[in-house]
């Protein structure tokens, strides 16, 4: 039986558990999106006064999702074959193909229930970096980190759009370097966006990202 803590969004699968890549559903609890079959959320008291947020379905189980009305239906990820879906149904926001992988599913329930939707999966980190901008060298470190980008904290100010190279250690990988871009702040610190990281590195921070999030 799952686990209920009321601080994590509920989204309800009527799909079994082969129908998902194997950690995915794992990695999404921890990062706050309780996935719960039909018959979990049904059968704890404290998760069956919660209407869902989201269901996740596969399309061979679609007759049984219960139809919610017009006002305030709940938005549907479909879990297809390799054709997908086609148009009609409006609860129906997107289409995954089985088994569906995390990255995927990440994507979908970021533009169905948040209103700043990010692209990857970000994990909390407290990593010493190297940065460098021209001659100028400086420590920072790096607070939270994806496959995209990272917040850093950083004494150097830095301004939006501004280009710099980044340096980091993960652990059994070793140096990542990259360059990037400041995109956005979050005052004190600043989110970059990584450019051109080679595909070694890109990899590197996915597995990494993934395994912690996971553990």
């Amino acid at each position: 039986m799952a686990q209920t803590d009321v601080r994590r969004r509920l989204i309800v699968s009527y799909a079994r558990p082969e129908a998902f890549v194997p950690l995915a559903r794992v990695i999404l609890s921890n990062m706050g999106y309780a996935i719960l079959s039909e018959v979990e959320w049904r059968e704890a008291p404290a998760w069956a006064q919660r209407t869902p947020e989201l269901r996740i379905v596969d399309e061979s189980r679609l007759a049984e999702v219960p139809d919610d009305g017009e006002v305030h239906p709940v938005p549907m990820i479909l879990l297809t074959g390799r054709r997908g879906v086609e148009p009609g149904d409006p609860r129906i926001l997107g289409a995954v193909r089985r088994p569906a992988g995390l990255h995927e599913l990440y994507r979908l329930i970021q533009q169905a229930l948040e209103t700043t939707p990010r692209a990857a999966p970000r994990l909390p980190t407290n990593l010493p970096a190297r940065c460098r901008r021209g001659d100028r060298e400086w420590a920072a470190s790096v607070l939270s980190l994806s496959e995209n980008g990272c917040l850093l904290r950083s004494v150097e100010p830095l301004g939006l759009g501004t280009e710099l190279e980044i340096a980091f250690d993960l652990p059994r990988v070793g140096t990542v370097a990259t360059s990037a871009e400041t995109a956005y702040q979050l005052l004190p610190d600043t989110g970059l966006v990584f450019q051109k990281t080679p595909a070694v590195f890109r990899r590197a921070i996915q597995h990494f990202v993934e395994q912690n999030l996971a553990a």
